[in-house]
């Protein structure tokens, strides 16, 4: 019997995603319950090495990929399991309905998640150096949510907790090790879009306003480029305002004052 076809069989019937540790210890657990039936075959793959082992989920792996199947076999977080491909999510979900979602990590957290993950196994003081605030609350979301745990104690002073990521870090990332993590110098390679002009929080909120006076105009004393005496307003105005109202004043005085009586109004003395 072909330890590829085995090891499918196991996995397809499998609850839970299996380690090649596991897979070994089925085969080696199956060799031992044997009947006289099955001992011929089954003695065939009795302690299977790890690289065969390895070797035949690749194939299996690569089979599916290549025949283009409704289901793939992956490796997460050091464990092969059966899965879907995301394209056929709506009608998985039409059968099984929408499992809840975890909340969503807060961007503290994701940066304190990814210093962990990439200079694991720190303390909270080597955190807070990193990223300049406490990370206190931050550190125990982590833990809480499974993502982070204790790995151990630093030599130093007061002997602090050492922290690194667990294997539902992994499952979370859709990562199967640690060395799935996208190199530093693959990051730096991200194209980082930068605003073209500042962001507000709205047009009128703009940090420099587009008129803006020039030093010349400034020491001038002219608002913007204008002649002084084209004002609008100002102190040198108000005494032509009134001016022009006392004058419009009496002339109302004069046209609506009436001629005596006996006299036309164009026979007034003068």
């Amino acid at each position: 019997m072909e330890l590829k076809k085995v090891i499918e069989a196991i996995l397809f019937s499998a609850q839970k995603p299996l380690s090649p540790k596991e897979l070994r210890e089925v085969l080696n657990t199956t060799s031992k319950q044997a009947d006289d039936e099955t001992e011929s075959q089954v003695k065939l793959l009795k302690k299977p090495k790890a690289a065969e082992i390895e070797n035949a989920l690749d194939l299996i792996a690569k089979d599916h990929e290549d025949a283009q199947r409704g289901f793939r076999l992956v490796c997460i977080a050091g464990s092969w399991q059966f899965v879907s491909p995301a394209e056929y999510h709506p009608w998985i979900r039409a059968l099984l309905g929408e499992k809840p979602k975890p909340a969503r990590l807060s961007q503290p957290a994701l940066e304190t998640l990814a210093i962990i993950a990439y200079r694991q196994p720190l303390t909270r003081s080597e955190m807070e150096d990193i990223r300049g605030v406490a990370v206190d609350g931050v550190v125990a979301t982590l833990v809480e949510r499974g993502l982070a745990e204790k790995v151990g104690q630093a030599d130093l002073p007061g002997r602090p907790a050492l922290y690194g990521t667990t294997p539902l870090f992994l499952e979370y990332f859709g990562l199967a090790s640690l060395e799935d993590l996208p190199a530093a110098d693959d990051l730096r390679r991200i194209p980082v879009q930068k605003p073209e002009t500042l962001i507000t929080a709205s047009p009128d909120l703009a940090t420099q306003p587009e008129d803006q006076m020039d030093l010349e105009e400034v020491e001038a004393g002219k608002p913007g480029g204008e002649e002084p005496g084209r004002a609008e307003s100002g102190e040198g105005s108000e005494p032509a305002a009134e001016a022009e109202a006392a004058e419009s004043a009496e002339g109302e005085d004069g046209s609506e004052s009436e001629a005596p009586e006996g006299e036309e109004p164009g026979d007034a003395k003068a």
